[in-house]
């Protein structure tokens, strides 16, 4: 057992050995460490071991020393020798090195200078390779800059893509390039404040030219309905002109020329036309268009400047407050109206998809209905017919401008009806002051004509033909008074006035014809008829004028079919048309006749009135004078004149008025009798009064009015004649007995009216005759009053029954 352990250490401490021999020295401790960690005393059999293989070495180094000594020394002696050879060969060498260096120094620096030539060359080749790379992106740049500085913003977008897209990109790894491609965005904001700046600019430019753009557009399309006009007029006759004209750009094939008889004019007319671009330059809304395309950013551009477009519309839109009362303020306000759409038309049609016709209809039915309601207030405070008609020529001509840019126009002509009618109501009240005028002024009395000259002036002013006046000589008297003719010639005027308005309203010549008759039916039944019947109404208008006025009415009246004449020459509308509106004056001169003769009756009867309150009569009075009474008789002369003036007058007015007057006149009178303040009356007053009505009588007998048949007149006293009689021949009798009977001799008597007048006698005989008592006649003749008043009671109450 001890001996396979010793054994066993033996083999291991030459394992060891072996390691250590043939490992590297700094690996040795892990080697030693083992033996230590062994068994115990292992380290001193192992360094006896140790020494044992160092005494073996030993002896192997000696052995080998002993071996090759001799050769050592050998070589040590010829290493002798050869070191002598060594130190000459040496010196050679260091000799030769130097003169070498000596040699190659020279060499050596030119070739030090050859290499960095060679070094300067490649650098530079470099350097150069990179310059063309980067000299492109340089040129660019500065042509970005000079782009910007000229304001050419739309270029300098387009270089800025080339730099970003195709320039920038074969450099980018250069500082310089970084630095520009940083700055690009920030440009691109610049270019776009600038040219929203210059947008805005632009919208300010086209805010205050919109005035002048319209009025140049309104002009020319005036211009260019007077050339129509005046190229109808020359085709008729043989002529023709070229028309040559142009507005915003686009050219019609019709004239621009203000055709006049002034040459001054013509050759302003032949001048250059100025267009929207002469007037505003729109380089800069194409610019910033362009600009906000190519950013990408065109919807916010858009949206902006239709933004901006519709709140310009509303401001002009806008009327000033005073504009009605001129026309200026009217073509103002349509020049401002005309320049903004004639601007966006143009704009329209210059850009593709800037504004839309969509977006220009909604415009203009917005601006439509602004306009047609700020046209509608303000004509409505004119009162000047003048200003009226230039109004409408405005609107027409404001009509065909815009209709001549494409958009719809009808509202503004069907405006034009309500301006029309607004119109109509001027001229009405103006030629209302006219008649009224014509009428203060006019004497009414028939036209006094000297000679042939002024008859033949009269009848051109009014169609009168009258073939027995005709026959008198000179001087001589027209039954009319100087009012026909100036009524009849201002009728004229109204007409040619109402005529106006009608032109240039693209109407045929039947809805002329029918606005015309309407408009002077207006004139007649309405202003005329009124200033009549205001005129009849007068105070100051006695019996003269309104005969004159009767007469008056009547020529004009005939007149009338003229007046339908003239209307018909003038719109060559047949009156035997379909639907054509007659003319009522016939009716209108009859309503103010008849108001006049009603008038005449009227003031006739207040005249017998006058009359009737200066009479006098002395109830109680014993016995008639024998002659009638002053006033009465004043009063049949005042009627006698009165009747010799209507001898002018139409029969049956005459007529009529006389029986009117003696009516009233009968009806007064026995209203005198049965007035109920009056008492009583005697006998002499019933004869007094018999002879008044007998004069009355008399002058009915006369025939103060000739037409009347037999004893016409002279029944409008049978009831005073059949009451007077009675009580005269006292044949109540008779009446009593006769009463009913269709023969009776007093039928017109009323038992009411006999019963009256007889109590107011039976109360005078009692106060009279104090001794009515002592005479039998007396006595009798009172018991028949009273049998009489009985009877009469008696019949007034089975009347009443």
């Amino acid at each position: 057992m001890a001996e396979n352990e010793t054994l066993e250490c033996i083999t291991e401490h030459e394992r060891i050995l072996q390691e250590i021999e043939s490992t590297d020295t700094a690996c040795v401790g892990p080697t030693l460490r083992s033996i230590y960690d062994d068994q115990p005393n292992a380290h001193v059999r192992f360094m006896e071991k140790l020494d044992a293989r160092i005494r073996n070495h030993d002896r192997e180094i000696e052995k080998m020393c002993n071996f090759h000594h001799q050769g050592f020394v050998d070589a040590i002696t010829e290493l002798l020798k050869v070191r002598a050879d060594a130190e000459k060969l040496m010196g050679q060498v260091t000799d030769t090195n130097r003169r070498l260096q000596e040699a190659g120094r020279e060499v050596t620096a030119q070739t030090e200078e050859v290499i960095r030539c060679r070094i300067q060359q490649r650098n530079m080749a470099t350097t150069v390779e990179k310059l063309q790379l980067c000299l492109p992106v340089l040129e660019m740049y500065s042509k970005l800059k000079e782009q910007l500085e000229s304001k050419r913003y739309y270029a300098a977008l387009k270089t800025m893509e080339q730099l970003e897209n195709v320039y920038i990109p074969r450099v980018s790894q250069h500082r310089f390039c970084q630095i520009m491609a940083e700055n690009l965005p920030r440009l691109r904001e610049d270019i776009k404040e600038i040219s929203m700046s210059d947008l805005k600019d632009f919208l300010e430019s086209i805010r205050k030219h919109s005035d002048k753009v319209g009025e140049t557009a309104m002009r020319q399309a005036q211009q260019h309905r007077t050339f129509n006009s005046a190229m109808a007029k020359q085709t008729s006759m043989g002529h023709y002109t070229k028309p040559v004209y142009s507005l915003n750009g686009r050219t019609h094939t019709h004239n621009d020329l203000m055709m006049d008889e002034d040459a001054g004019e013509e050759d302003e007319a032949d001048e250059e036309i100025l267009t929207a671009q002469d007037l505003v330059d729109f380089s800069p809304v194409y610019r910033c268009l362009h600009i906000y395309t190519v950013l990408g950013d065109r919807e916010t551009f858009e949206n902006y400047y239709r933004k901006q477009r519709k709140k310009q519309a509303r401001l002009v839109l806008q009327p000033q407050a005073n504009m009605h009362e001129t026309v200026e303020g009217y073509r103002r306000y349509f020049n401002q109206i005309v320049g903004f759409f004639v601007v966006e038309d143009h704009i329209l049609h210059a850009t593709r998809g800037l504004v839309t016709r969509a977006f220009t209809d909604e415009l203009w039915n917005m601006a439509l209905s602004k306009i047609i309601a700020v046209l509608r207030t303000h004509s409505s405070y004119c009162d000047d017919p003048d200003l009226v008609l230039e109004l409408k020529n405005l609107i027409v001509i404001f009509a065909d401008t815009l209709q001549g840019y494409g958009f719809p126009v009808n509202r503004l002509f069907d405006l034009l009806f309500e301006v029309r009618d607004q119109y109509n109501e001027t001229l009405l009240k103006k030629w209302a002051l006219v008649f009224r005028w014509i009428f203060e002024l006019d004497n009414y009395s028939p036209i006094p004509v000297e000679t042939e000259e002024e008859y033949k002036l009269v009848v051109s002013r009014f169609p009168f033909h009258d073939a027995e006046i005709e026959k008198q000589d000179f001087p001589k008297k027209l039954p009319m008074s100087q009012s026909v003719p100036q009524i009849y010639t201002q009728v004229k005027e109204f007409i040619y006035a109402s005529l106006k308005f009608s032109e240039s309203l693209h109407r045929s010549s039947t809805e002329i014809d029918d606005m015309l008759r309407k408009s002077t039916n207006l004139l007649l039944t309405r202003t005329l008829s009124s200033c009549l019947q205001n005129l009849i109404k007068k105070p100051h208008i006695g019996l003269t004028e309104l005969v004159q006025i009767i007469i008056n009415t009547t020529h004009l009246e005939q007149a009338c079919r003229y007046l339908e004449e003239f209307i018909t020459n003038i719109t060559n509308v047949s009156p035997e048309t379909v639907h054509t509106t007659r003319l009522y004056g016939l009716s209108t001169f009859k309503d103010a006749r008849h108001a006049a003769e009603g008038e005449i009756y009227t003031k006739l009867n207040q005249k017998i009135d006058e009359f009737i309150q200066l009479a006098d009569y002395e109830w109680g009075m014993a016995e008639s004078d024998g002659r009638a009474s002053g006033y009465l008789m004043d009063l049949i002369n005042f009627l006698r004149s009165t009747f010799q003036v209507f001898t002018h007058l139409p029969g049956k007015v005459a007529q009529t008025a006389c029986m009117s007057a003696c009516k009233h006149l009968s009806t007064s009178l026995m209203q005198m009798l049965l007035d109920t303040e009056l008492k009583q009356i005697s006998m002499g007053a019933i004869q007094q009064f018999n002879l008044d009505v007998i004069q009355c009588e008399l002058f009915a007998s006369s025939e103060p009015v000739p037409g009347f048949q037999g004893d016409t007149l002279q029944l409008a006293f049978i009831d005073l004649r059949q009451l007077l009689d009675l009580f005269m021949v006292w044949d109540w009798s008779t009446y009593l007995a006769d009463y009913g009977q269709p023969t009776s001799k007093y039928l017109r008597v009323n038992p009411a009216t006999a019963l009256a007048l007889l109590e107011k006698m039976k109360d005078t005989s009692k106060k009279n005759n104090i001794f009515s008592g002592f005479r039998k006649n007396d006595r009798d003749k009172q018991k028949l009053i009273e049998t009489v008043v009985k009877q009469l009671r008696s019949l007034v109450n089975g009347m009443s029954s």
